[in-house]
C-alpha cells in the first residue's frame, strides 16, 4: 500500500485523537522534556501507608499450600516460569542501564523488550507474599525484600529498560503495594525497609502522569493499567504532595478506560482473551482497593461494562478445565497468580470477577475461590441462568466437544486478521487451535508472524490477507463480520450459526461461513460469492485448519485422519482439489512452497511448538464451496 494510501486509512481507523496523543508523546521524548520531568533522582516519602496490613488470608486445602510452597521454593532458588512456560534463571539485572530511559526509548533493545520487562512485574513476589501468608516461614519475606531491594538497586528511578515503560511501572508498583501489605508483619520486614519500599512506590508513581499522553494514544491496556497504578498510590500513599492528584487522576482515567475500552456486548477492544484477563484483573485489584479505602462505588456504566465484560470471558472458558480460545495476541500476562491453577486456567479470573461484577458464584469449586477472597469479595449465590454467550465469538456445542465461529465488528485495532476463524475442542482438548503469538520482537519472520490470516482457521482468497498489514502491529482496512442466521436446538443451545466477512469485498467477492454441530462432531461450509459485479475469472481459495500434532495419515484426496492421546478424528474436506500438510515451517505432504510460520502453535508468549497446518486448495470460478466435516472416535 502507497504511504499516503496508508495515512489516509490510519487517520480514518484510529482517528485523529490518538495521532494527536501519540504525536504529543514524540515531541516530549524528542524535545528532552520528559527526561527533565523524570529526573533521576532518589526522593524520599517520610509517611504510613493508607492501608493497614493485608489480614483477611483465604483458607485453602494443604494441597494448595504446598503447590504454593513449592513454587515460592523456585524462586527463593532463583528460578521463575515466566509467562507460565518452563522455569528459567530469574535476572534482576536484565535491562539495568545508567542510562536515562528517555535515551533507550530511542534504541533497539538488546534481546526481546518482553522479555527484558517480565520478570520486573514482579510476579515472582507476588508468590512468595502468598507463601508466606500461607506458611509464616520468614525465609519467604526474607527473598522478598533480598530480590527487591537487588533490583531497585541494580534500576534507580528512572534509568535503564525497566522505567522506559509506564506501563510495567504501574504494574511492578501495584505488586509491590500488594506485597508489602502481605508482608507488613514479617520479622524481615523492618521498618527500614518498608520506607525504603514506601519511597520506591513514589517513585513509581511519579512516572507515570508525565507520559500518559501515550497510553491515551494507545487507548488500550496501557492506559487501565496506568491509571491503576496511581490509583493505587493516591490511596496508599496519602500524605504524599501528589495523592490526590494521582488517586483522581487515577479514578478518572480507570471509569474512563472501563467505560470506552469494554463494548456493552462485553468485548475488549483488544480483542484477545489475554488482554481480557489482565484487564479483569486490574478491575479486580482497584475494586478491592476502592473498597479497602471506602472510596465510592463505581458509576453505574462501569459496572456495566464490568459485568458484560466479565459474562464474555466467562463465555469461552471452558468449566471443567479453564481453557479458552487462543484469540488474538497472547503475552502471557498473568499480573495476580493468586491461584494454584496453572497459569491457562481463566475460571479463578471468571470466579473472582463473576463474584465482584456480577453477584453470582461461577464456579462451586473450592480451590477456584482463592483469588477471590484474596480481593475479599463476599461469596454470593450460584447463577441462576445458562452459561452466556460472547457475540463475536459464538460457541456451538456439539457431543463432547465445543466449537467458536469467530465474527467480530472492530470498533478498535485488531491484533490478528482472523475473522471467520473456528475453534474446536473435543473432550477438552483443543484439535484445531488457533496458532497464538509467539514473539513480538524477533527477527523476521517471527516478528509477530502468528497475526496472519493464513495460519488461522479460515479461507483466504488468491493468497490475500483479509486486512492491510501496514506495520508489525497495523492492520488497515479493517474486515467486519455480522451474523447473518443462527438457529437454536431444543436444549436452547445453538444448533448452527452462520456469519460473513467483508475483507474479500475489495476483490469483488464475499466469504460466508456456516459452523453446525453434527453428530460426533461438527460441519463447517465455506462459501465464496461473487460480490458486486459479474466474475467468470478462475480464483483460488486456501482452506486452513491448525491441528495438534499427531499420528497422521491422508485419506484420498481429501481426507486427513488423525489419532491423539484419548482419541481420533477424520477431516473430510468436500469441494477440494488437493490437501497438503505442513509442519514446523516444513512439507510433509504434497510439493506446496511453504512459510516458516506454517505449522506452529504457540500456547504463550515465546513459546512454540509443532502443530499440522492443512491446507485445502481449490481454483474453480464463483460461487464455490468447501465443506470440512469433522467425525470424532475412541
Amino acid at each position: 500500500m502507497k504511504t499516503y494510501l496508508k495515512i489516509f486509512h490510519a487517520l480514518r481507523e484510529l482517528g485523529l485523537r490518538k495521532l494527536w496523543h501519540y504525536g504529543r508523546y514524540q515531541i516530549g521524548l524528542r524535545s528532552g522534556y520528559y527526561r527533565r520531568v523524570t529526573p533521576n533522582r532518589k526522593g524520599d516519602y517520610p509517611g504510613e501507608p493508607g492501608l493497614p496490613p493485608l489480614t483477611h488470608i483465604p483458607h485453602v486445602n494443604q494441597v494448595t499450600i504446598d503447590l504454593a510452597l513449592a513454587t515460592a521454593d523456585e524462586v527463593c532458588q532463583g528460578v521463575v516460569r515466566l509467562f507460565g512456560g518452563e522455569p528459567v534463571r530469574l535476572d534482576l539485572h536484565v535491562g539495568a542501564s545508567s542510562a536515562h530511559w528517555t535515551l533507550l526509548e530511542r534504541r533497539p533493545p538488546e534481546e526481546d523488550i518482553k522479555v527484558i520487562w517480565e520478570p520486573a512485574r514482579f510476579g515472582w513476589a507476588v508468590t512468595l507474599a502468598r507463601a508466606y501468608a500461607f506458611s509464616r516461614e520468614a525465609v519467604y519475606a526474607e527473598a522478598f525484600w533480598e530480590k527487591t531491594v537487588e533490583f531497585l538497586t541494580a534500576h534507580p528511578a528512572n534509568t535503564g529498560r525497566q522505567w522506559q515503560s509506564a506501563q510495567e511501572v504501574a504494574i511492578r508498583l501495584m505488586a509491590l503495594v500488594f506485597c508489602d501489605r502481605v508482608l507488613a508483619d514479617a520479622p524481615s520486614s523492618t521498618p527500614e525497609n518498608r520506607r525504603m519500599l514506601w519511597t520506591a512506590i513514589a517513585e513509581h508513581a511519579a512516572r507515570i502522569p508525565p507520559t500518559l499522553a501515550y497510553a491515551r494514544a494507545q487507548n488500550n491496556n496501557h492506559l487501565l493499567a496506568e491509571a491503576a497504578g496511581l490509583y493505587t498510590v493516591g490511596i496508599y500513599l496519602p500524605t504524599h504532595p501528589q495523592a490526590g492528584k494521582w488517586r483522581q487522576l487515577g479514578w478518572r482515567w480507570l471509569n474512563w478506560g472501563f467505560q470506552h475500552q469494554i463494548a456493552e456486548t462485553g468485548t475488549y477492544m483488544q480483542h484477545s482473551v489475554n488482554y481480557h484477563r489482565l484487564m479483569l484483573q486490574l478491575a479486580l485489584f482497584t475494586d478491592h482497593l476502592r473498597r479497602e479505602a471506602g472510596d465510592a462505588d463505581w458509576p453505574d456504566q462501569t459496572l456495566a461494562r464490568l459485568a458484560a465484560g466479565t459474562r464474555w470471558l466467562w463465555a469461552l472458558t471452558d468449566p471443567d478445565t479453564g481453557a479458552v480460545p487462543n484469540l488474538g495476541a497472547n503475552d502471557g500476562a498473568y499480573l495476580f497468580p493468586l491461584t494454584a491453577q496453572p497459569h491457562a486456567d481463566y475460571r479463578p479470573v471468571v470466579d473472582a470477577a463473576g463474584r465482584a461484577f456480577l453477584g453470582v458464584q461461577v464456579y462451586q469449586q473450592d480451590e477456584l475461590h482463592e483469588m477471590g477472597d484474596w480481593f475479599n469479595l463476599e461469596m454470593p449465590n450460584p447463577p441462576d441462568f445458562l452459561h452466556p454467550q460472547a457475540p463475536d465469538i459464538l460457541r456451538v456445542v456439539s457431543g463432547e466437544g465445543r466449537g467458536f465461529l469467530r465474527a467480530a465488528r472492530f470498533y478498535d485495532r485488531p491484533s490478528h486478521a482472523d475473522q471467520l476463524h473456528v475453534d474446536l475442542w473435543w473432550q477438552g482438548v483443543n484439535v484445531a487451535l488457533d496458532p497464538g503469538t509467539y514473539r513480538y520482537n524477533a527477527p523476521p519472520p517471527w516478528d509477530n508472524a502468528l497475526q496472519s490470516s493464513k495460519v488461522h482457521n479460515t479461507l483466504t482468497v488468491n493468497g490475500q490477507e483479509q486486512m492491510t498489514l501496514a506495520g508489525r502491529f497495523l492492520w488497515l482496512n479493517w474486515a467486519q463480520a455480522d451474523i447473518v442466521g443462527h438457529a437454536l436446538g431444543e436444549d436452547g443451545q445453538l444448533e448452527w450459526v452462520n456469519a460473513e466477512h467483508d475483507g474479500y469485498t475489495k476483490l469483488g467477492m464475499d466469504h460466508q461461513r456456516k459452523l453446525s454441530r453434527a453428530e460426533n462432531g461438527w460441519a463447517v461450509e465455506d462459501t465464496v460469492n461473487p460480490y458486486g459485479e459479474q466474475d467468470v475469472k478462475y480464483h483460488e481459495a486456501c482452506l486452513t485448519w491448525l491441528l495438534p500434532d499427531w499420528d497422521w495419515a491422508v485419506e484420498g484426496k481429501d481426507t486427513l485422519r488423525m489419532v491423539g492421546p484419548a482419541f481420533g478424528f477424520t477431516l473430510h474436506i468436500s469441494g477440494t482439489d488437493q490437501l497438503y500438510l505442513f509442519r514446523g515451517g516444513e512439507t510433509v505432504f504434497g510439493t506446496m512452497p511453504v512459510m516458516p510460520s506454517w505449522g506452529w502453535y504457540s500456547p504463550t508468549y515465546g513459546v512454540k511448538v509443532p502443530a499440522l497446518l492443512l491446507v485445502a486448495v481449490r481454483i474453480d470460478r464463483l460461487p464455490m464451496s468447501l465443506i470440512s466435516t469433522w467425525q470424532f472416535f475412541d
